[in-house]
């Protein structure tokens, strides 16, 4: 165009070229909810799309022109770095007004020098679009290249004189010079910044699609994710996955995607930056978040905070994160700059690493420290880090546990000295492999004159990796240091014991150099605390103190409130809710293993690192409330759970499958069930006489279930002695084999008070019971029956009752004055019978196991073979059929089906069936 040519002040043509609308790519998404927001911001004076290169800035305005959504027409103009000047801009803008045939008044004139533009053609300009008679959209796309303050000003004011015949879209990567606070305060501005320009997981999908690819919800996540939404990024890796055999692995390959984008990143946003700036980011590559002080120390220089600050403000692919003082990469950028920092410098990564790593640290940055020690492959530092830090209880518990785990996971084996040691011995343990943490901590052997804090660690770990430690006779073992948890009777700290002083305690251990430690030091280590409270209880439990441990769980628990101690907090429910149910006291093991199970999902610790603790408590609790078919499907839970090194779980695991296997009248299955149990270095003697009594108790009550009390016997013969668990088991093994004067002594001799536990507690009245029934008393033996009716109903205690045999039932039925008792056994409603839900004698009132739906109680086990007739039963068999089937004769048929609506307390075959499913023997 001829009169175009003259606009230019040096007398050159005008470029076209910048007056053309940008087409619009192939395999374009429109989302309209950009478009919208475009058409909205058009109805007021100023709208501004900003973003980083590729944001997809010119494509939604140009997408919008095609659209015909503008309140008018559209001059476009792209504004290059050449027309920085004043008098080259203007001439441009009204040119493009000309190119696009929008008419201005010939009174406007043209600038008569690139450099300055007289003010009165500004207001000529602005006067002439004032008269328009329909508004008009100016986009001004690149506007950041113009770069002169008078420039803006002069664009402010044409925007604020013609009135509502303008309407200016200004595209860039960075704000314009315009007083963007005023346009805010008046509310006369629209912006649409990277956040908003960035894509849905939806669009990407479409986007995808409109490539010719199906891809998958995952492919779709994955790469939104990676690419934050960025448009070209995403287009970019759209036609790359055209041109590869597996769509779908690209997705789901962060090289893959890198690969696709890194020329652009380098041409467009890399190769753009001063040399200072590139060689800033080049440096802080290393880093996941960056600060200007860090920065700092990575170059050598003191301008890291501009650098920073203006690569914000170009959206050159760098933002702050939150109100703090960090910033951070774009993902897709941050590897673009380490493939340069290896190919440009690959010797210079450790170094930056290790200065990464003591800046760091002196930031009580302590974890991101160590990763940068790590990757330095300097291993004695981190490892030191980790050590003189107090922070080896943080690779246990706490958020940044699983980090700092996979850290030392990748430190090889056998570095010498001390820290590298303790280091290992603590991830092991957060692996749960004890025995390679005693392995580990027999390596650390620390001098006379060692650092408090590698004692201490040492000592801390020694009483998590091995909870026996102690046990023997004298003042050394954990009874000893439950009743001296706030006495002086300490071991000298960190001393290894001479050949005739026994073995130390390790809690008094670690109680005696926590007092040596700067208490607001120890404060800010709550997990120290919190971890040896929970070794004690461990201690104590595999000594068979249960009572005690109990108390050190519930310590435990109280030390345990914040975050850095959550998954310390979660094995202590899990412990405290198995020893409890065991125990008997069903109510609170229930809430406990609840609430545990609650909180490793609220936590979102992995599967694999999970307990199976709490639903082993639920499964006890549910068996000892006669519902067999909740405490399978708990059981089931928990063996889905890891037990190979929790061999204290894997045995009560055992106990309860063989309790199940017994009450559907499988007693060979319940034998063979606790021979898998591991009898080795690492099996139930192992891990204290505790695990090993519950393995003879249960083998016990297998026996006495086959009638064969000798065999009974010499399965408690195995255990160490001890226990009142394991002294009522002896007493009902004595009494099956017609000793009763010893079963009585035995009984006579269990201590007295709260230190017998309900569950062993209502046994032993129960055999009290019945050795008085065998004695012909029958009105005592109903009074001790209701004695064990009022220890056993506030916990819903039943299987004591369900395992007693049939004896109970005839005492049942027989004393009058154990209805209360005979309406709360058998699980009818409290007001069923006179008399029910009064004469607890505690005042607990109804609680689990006392409502009308509560699972009716057996008095009297069935047997194998009236197990197989029921089942046949319950699949409509005749009793023809039934005889047929298991080869019997009808007689014996019906013999056994008598027998079970007997012990069923039913007179149908119907109602058999029906409460045999509820309680689980179906």
């Amino acid at each position: 165009m001829a009169e175009d040519a003259q606009l230019h002040p040096s007398g050159d043509p005008l470029l076209a070229a910048k007056f053309a609308v940008p087409a619009v790519p192939p395999a374009f998404v429109a989302r309209q909810r950009l478009l919208d927001r475009l058409t909205e911001g058009a109805q007021g004076p100023l709208t501004v799309i900003t973003g980083p290169a590729g944001a997809g800035k010119t494509t939604l305005a140009a997408s919008w022109r095609e659209a015909a959504l503008a309140p008018g027409p559209v001059v476009w103009l792209t504004v290059e770095s050449d027309d920085n000047a004043p008098g080259v801009f203007w001439a441009y803008v009204l040119g493009a007004f000309r190119y696009h045939r929008v008419p201005l008044p010939d009174g406007v004139g043209s600038p008569s020098s690139a450099d300055n533009v007289d003010h009165s053609l500004i207001v000529r300009l602005a006067s002439a679009l004032a008269q328009l008679p329909e508004p008009v959209v100016l986009v001004l796309d690149g506007l950041e290249h113009t770069g002169v303050h008078d420039i803006a000003a002069e664009l402010d004011f044409v925007l604020s004189h013609a009135g509502p015949s303008l309407r200016l879209v200004l595209i860039g990567r960075v704000d314009p010079a315009l007083p963007l606070h005023r346009y805010r305060a008046e509310a006369r501005v629209c912006e649409i910044r990277r956040s908003e320009l960035a894509f849905t997981p939806r669009e990407t999908a479409q986007l995808l699609r409109c490539h010719g690819l199906a891809p998958s919800q995952e492919s779709v996540g994955a790469l939104t994710d990676r690419t934050q939404g960025w448009a070209a990024g995403l287009r970019l890796c759209a036609l790359a996955m055209q041109r590869t055999e597996d769509a779908e692995h690209f997705a789901q390959s962060f090289a893959a995607s890198q690969n696709a984008v890194a020329d652009y990143l380098t041409a467009e946003v890399l190769a753009a930056q001063p040399e200072a700036t590139q060689d800033l980011l080049i440096r802080t590559s290393i880093l996941s978040h960056v600060h200007p002080g860090l920065a700092d120390a990575l170059t050598g220089r003191d301008d890291g905070e501009r650098i920073l600050g203006r690569l914000v403000r170009d959206n050159a692919f760098v933002e702050p994160i939150g109100d703090t003082s960090w910033y951070r990469c774009h993902p897709l950028f941050a590897e673009v700059l380490r493939a340069h920092l290896r190919s440009r410098s690959p010797a210079l990564g450790a170094p930056l690493h290790r200065e990464a790593a003591h800046w760091l640290d002196g930031h009580d940055r302590l974890t991101d420290a160590i990763e940068h020690a790590a990757a330095a492959d300097d291993w004695p530092y981190a490892a030191g880090l980790l050590v003189d830090r107090l922070a080896a209880g943080r690779l246990l518990t706490g958020p940044d546990s699983h980090r700092l785990e996979r850290l030392f996971s990748a430190m090889p084996d056998g570095l010498p000295g001390t820290a590298p040691a303790l280091a290992a011995a603590a991830c092991a343990l957060a692996r749960g492999d004890a025995a390679a943490g005693r392995k580990h901590l027999a390596g650390a052997r620390p001098g006379a004159d060692a650092a408090p804090e590698i004692l201490l660690t040492r000592a801390l770990l020694r009483l998590l990796t091995d909870p026996g430690t102690g046990t023997g006779a004298g003042t050394s073992g954990p009874r000893a240091s439950a009743s001296a948890e706030d006495g002086d009777d300490r071991e000298p700290a960190g001393a290894d014991p001479g050949p005739d002083r026994g073995t130390p305690d390790p809690d008094r251990e670690v109680r005696t150099l926590m007092d040596r430690m700067d208490p607001d030091r120890l404060a800010r280590h709550p997990e120290i605390e919190a971890l040896r409270r929970y070794g004690r209880g461990r201690a104590l439990l595999a000594a068979g103190h249960r009572s005690e441990a109990r108390e050190a769980f519930a310590a435990a628990l109280d030390a345990a409130t914040d975050e850095q101690t959550w998954t310390v907090r979660y094995h202590c429910l899990g412990a405290l809710a198995l020893a409890e149910a065991v125990d008997g006291l069903l109510r609170a093991a229930e809430t406990h293993a609840r609430d545990g199970l609650k909180a490793a999902e609220e936590h979102g610790i992995p599967v694999d690192r999970r307990t199976a603790r709490c639903h082993l408590a639920l499964a006890s609790v549910a068996a000892d409330r006669g519902d067999l078919t909740a405490a399978g499907r708990y059981l089931a839970a928990a063996r889905a759970q890891p037990l190979v090194r929790d061999v204290p779980a894997a045995a009560e695991a055992a106990v309860l499958r063989s309790r199940l296997e017994l009450a559907h009248g499988r007693a060979a299955a319940a034998l063979s069930v606790l021979d898998e149990v591991p009898v080795s270095a690492d099996g139930p003697a192992a891990a204290g006489g505790e695990a090993a009594g519950r393995i003879a108790v249960a083998r016990c009550s297998v026996h006495l279930g086959r009638g064969d009390p000798a065999a009974a016997l010499a399965a408690l013969g195995e255990a160490s002695p001890g226990g009142p668990a394991l002294t009522v088991a002896s007493a009902a093994a004595r009494l099956a084999a017609g000793d009763d004067g010893q079963a009585r002594r035995l009984l006579a001799g269990l201590p007295g008070g709260d230190r017998v536990p309900p569950s062993v507690r209502v046994r032993a009245q129960l055999l009290e019971a019945q050795l008085t029934a065998v004695e012909g008393d029958g009105a005592k033996a109903a009074a001790l029956v209701a004695v064990a009716v009022r220890t056993a109903r506030p916990h819903g205690l039943r299987a004591p009752f369900t395992e007693a045999g049939p004896w109970l039932r005839h005492v049942l039925s027989r004393a009058s004055g154990l209805a209360d008792a005979r309406a709360w056994l058998s699980g009818r409603p409290a007001d069923a019978e006179k008399g029910a839900g009064r004469g607890t004698g505690d005042g607990s009132g109804s609680g689990p196991g006392d409502t009308a739906d509560a699972v009716p109680l057996l008095v009297e086990r069935l047997s194998p073979r009236e197990c197989d007739v029921l089942r046949c039963a319950a699949e409509m068999m005749s009793t023809d059929e039934i005889a047929a089937e298991l080869f019997l004769s009808v007689n014996t048929v019906k013999t056994h089906l008598k027998s079970v609506y007997r012990k069923l307390s039913v007179s149908r075959r119907s109602e058999a069936v029906r409460r045999a499913r509820a309680a689980g023997l179906l």
